[in-house]
């Protein structure tokens, strides 16, 4: 403090010298001027990497103490900034030189601050420098800037890789780079792809102007760290880092490492001839050499194509004079001792997912219903075990390895090796191809010269096919076809269907086709029609012949009617017609008559029904819905909630799952939790009375509604009981909702609650629900406040009295009259949320 206070001695003493002219009074107002503006701008940088330090982990320890020298920097220069601010009234005088490199000084501290806040944002908990990835371990060398990891399929470079990155992770800040990127590549490969998922890892929110020239935000950004590694893994092609946007040695960044694996040896150097030959040699023994065998064994040996692994199988198989060469056997040894172990329906489920592409993220919702077309599961049990059991069935081929996450919730993919392998089974050599798997190759043309009739499964899904052909050979035994992804195709002609009439599966998702064409209907033994995000289809022919039908999905389709002949359909199971957002009409009849049907999915479609009475003419009303016996999953839009009273209380009862939105308008479902989840929405509820059904309601969402007082008076006043399945609460858009109603809840309404979303509602504190609806929030574990522009604080002292034992979160946007989170003014002694919260552990405002 002796040196801080020297220091500003001489700052003032120097900016106070004598008095000066009118236009050296002018020139210090523009430069006092100058330097609050700064001081403000280094104080909002250093608080916010101040709350960033907070965030670091235990490993960073090296890193928090540069963040510290900076903080110490920044409070010497922002106290002298301070008291050269606090003479500018009595001293206009012209800043000093001194006073001018203050100000210098405070710039390159704003500065400074803002390349830690990039800096942090890859190394703190929600990014962090390394991710962990599982695998063994791996020494690696300091001087070497750019690393080629490459072999077969199977090998293990993944796993090479995962020991480096995993070392890294181990190692936390004291590691030597900034940051650790790892992207995996793949065989169609997509630059603008692996930059997004980059700029993702690096917790980058892109601009429209950054995503127009994404290459270049991730060179700036990746410039401003002081080190880095990229890790690209199953490369298939040349990879130009310029493009991808990574800085070069050139450019005078020396403190960055590439390490890249691939299968293909000419992208990165592979076994020249000579050292190909000695390997092979070297496992091959002296027969190799022979004058009878060299000729051949110099072929076979280029053939290997300096593949280290091919080149060790096949040249110890030639020393044991194998008479045939099973290279393929050797190579997939090791992972079939996985698949053996496997049994039989669970080694059917694991070869289907060979049917999609290399590196594709598998939905597991869509793949299990395949499984159950195929008859890999129990048919004949319920929709909901169906499910339970098949996500089981993944979950074993994860524990053994054949299956891992995908890139997204609920996806699993496979690795490409275990593909190869799978792909290997399915159709194995020397027994006619029975599968015919060319997925995501990048396909323009059917590759007509590959169908054969022996074919059973066809999948060409996810390539650039621009067209069917008419016709091509007939392949009586294939049961599944797979075209979807094929955004291209705008027609199926009459005569491309008619070569497989046995088809099981048809898939034509996101296919861009008007129509199906009339031959859909000799497909007799179709079970699953899949139409999944065909946009364009708006007209369908009659599936009155598909009586062995049993998934029909016409999710975000543009269809206005169901297809004629709806009705004959007496095998249907499940009806998928969520997002059918031009879908104008069920005639009546139509469906009363499907006495299989267990899932009917229409949420966010535009149909809306009607009740008995009050139906639009012609139309189908709930009442027929009653009417399906083995129905379990009901997602539907109603008109009025008014009008749905206690006599549908056995549909509610037996139903599995359900979804209703209320609303005369089109608006989506909200997502909701649990069993039932109901949403009422422009509606008028003041006179509704649906006590009966929120005993089975896990999710309540009411949006712009009127009467919301009056309806909940009612639930206090004539409920005996709580909704005790109630976990989710939303009221989203009720300005008119007014808490303070006149009357007090006796109990809590709603016990279990266990989520609150409040959005445009007007009150000043969330304690405002405790005399409205009796809440007391002890299962509560997520707050959503969300522009409510009345709320001064969130919780009272008296609201957390009993204190809220398990709140988890707390989201708080656009409340621009918030004061502070939480008011403990009242409280009788002092007290801490910690001590009242004791599970907070996520505060988003």
């Amino acid at each position: 403090m002796e040196c801080l206070g020297a220091i500003l001695a001489s700052v003032v003493a120097e900016t106070c010298r004598g008095m000066c002219s009118r236009a050296e009074t002018t020139m210090f107002r523009s430069n006092t001027k100058t330097l609050n503006r700064e001081l403000e701008r280094l104080k909002k940088v250093r608080s916010k990497v101040h709350e960033d330090l907070n965030k670091l982990g235990n490993q960073e320890k090296s890193f928090k103490q540069k963040i510290m020298i900076w903080l110490r920097k920044v409070e010497e220069n922002v106290s002298i900034g301070e008291m050269i601010l606090e003479k500018r009234s009595s001293c206009a005088i012209l800043v000093s030189d001194k006073s001018v490199a203050v100000l210098e000084e405070i710039k390159r501290l704003e500065e400074q601050g803002h390349e830690l806040l990039i800096e942090t944002s890859v190394v703190e908990s929600s990014t962090e420098r390394v991710e962990l990835v599982l695998g063994p371990s791996l020494t690696k060398k300091e001087n070497v800037q750019k690393i080629g990891v490459w072999s077969m399929g199977g090998v293990g470079k993944t796993t090479l890789i995962r020991t480096l990155n995993n070392e890294l992770f181990k190692q936390g800040g004291t590691q030597q780079f900034a940051l650790v990127v790892w992207v995996t590549v793949s065989k169609e490969f997509d630059l603008r792809k692996i930059q997004m998922d980059i700029a993702t890892r690096m917790g980058i929110t892109l601009t429209s102007n950054e995503r127009e020239d994404i290459g270049k935000t991730i060179h700036d950004r990746l410039a401003k760290l002081r080190s880095f590694l990229l890790i690209l893994d199953d490369v298939w092609k040349p990879i130009d880092l310029d493009s991808l946007g990574i800085p070069s040695a050139s450019e005078g960044f020396k403190d960055f490492k590439v390490v890249l694996t691939s299968r293909r040896l000419e992208l990165d150097g592979c076994l020249q001839e000579k050292e190909a030959w000695e390997l092979f040699c070297h496992n091959a023994g002296v027969l190799a050499n022979s004058d009878e065998v060299k000729p051949l064994a110099m072929d076979v040996s280029r053939e290997c194509g300096g593949l280290p692994l091919a080149i060790i199988t096949i040249g110890r198989a030639t020393s044991s004079r194998a008479p045939s060469v099973d290279t393929e056997e050797k190579i997939f040894g090791t992972l079939k001792l996985s698949y053996d172990f496997l049994q039989d329906k669970t080694k059917d489920c694991f070869l289907f997912c060979a049917l999609f592409p290399e590196d594709f993220s598998i939905k597991v919702n869509e793949l299990i219903m395949h499984w159950v077309v195929e008859g890999f599961l129990d048919e004949q049990q319920p929709y909901e075990d169906l499910m339970n059991e098949g996500v089981t069935l993944v979950d074993r081929l994860k524990d053994s390895c054949l299956l891992e996450e995908g890139d997204s919730p609920d996806t699993v993919k496979m690795h490409d090796v275990v593909r190869d392998f799978a792909i290997w089974i399915i159709s194995p050599p020397n027994e006619g191809c029975r599968s015919l798997v060319m997925a995501g190759r990048g396909l323009r043309e059917i590759p007509q010269h590959k169908f054969v009739p022996s074919l059973q499964r066809i999948s060409l899904m996810a390539n650039k096919l621009n067209t069917l052909p008419d016709h091509v050979v007939e392949c009586v035994e294939t049961s599944v076809l797979l075209l979807q992804k094929n955004t291209y195709i705008k027609e199926v002609p009459h005569g491309f269907l008619q070569a497989f009439p046995n088809l099981i599966i048809l898939d034509l998702s996101g296919v861009r086709i008007r129509t199906l064409p009339d031959s859909v209907l000799n497909l007799h033994n179709l079970r699953s029609l899949v139409l999944r995000n065909c946009k364009s289809l708006r007209n369908m022919p009659s599936l009155e012949s598909l009586v062995k039908l049993q998934i029909l999905d016409l999710h975000e389709s543009a269809i206005k009617e169901l297809p004629r002949g709806f009705e004959a359909l007496i095998s249907l199971r499940y009806i998928f017609l969520s997002n059918t957002h031009q879908l104008q009409s069920i005639p009546a009849g139509t469906i009363v008559g499907l006495s299989s049907l267990e899932v009917l999915d229409m949420s966010g479609s535009s149909y809306r029904w009607g009740f008995k009475g009050q139906e639009r003419e012609g139309q189908a009303t709930l009442e027929e819905v009653t009417c399906l016996p083995q129905l379990q999953f009901l997602a539907i839009k109603l008109l009025d909630v008014l009008s749905f009273s206690y006599e549908f209380n056995p549909l509610i009862k037996r139903l599995r799952t359900f979804q209703l939105l209320f609303s005369p308008i089109l608006s989506a479902l909200p997502r909701g939790t649990g069993k039932g989840c109901v949403a009422i929405s422009n509606v008028n509820v003041s006179e509704a009375s649906i006590g009966w059904l929120l005993v089975h309601v896990t999710s309540l969402c009411l949006m712009h509604s009127e009467g919301l007082n009056a309806m909940f008076k009612n639930l206090v006043t004539k409920s005996k009981i709580s909704f005790v399945a109630v976990k989710s609460l939303s009221f989203h858009h009720c300005p008119s909702l007014s808490f303070s109603g006149g009357y007090k809840a006796k109990r809590d309404l709603f016990p279990n609650l266990e989520e609150i979303s409040l959005v445009n509602v007007n009150l000043k504190i969330i304690g405002e629900l405790n005399d409205f609806l009796g809440l007391r929030f002890k299962k509560l574990k997520l707050l959503h406040v969300f522009d409510c522009r009345q709320l001064k604080y969130i919780f009272s002292y008296k609201t957390l009295a009993g204190s809220l034992p398990n709140l988890e979160e707390i989201k708080v946007r656009s409340c621009r009259n918030l004061e502070e989170l939480f008011n403990f003014s009242s409280a009788p002694v002092r007290v801490s949320a910690k001590s009242l919260l004791p599970k907070l552990s996520v505060i988003t405002h």
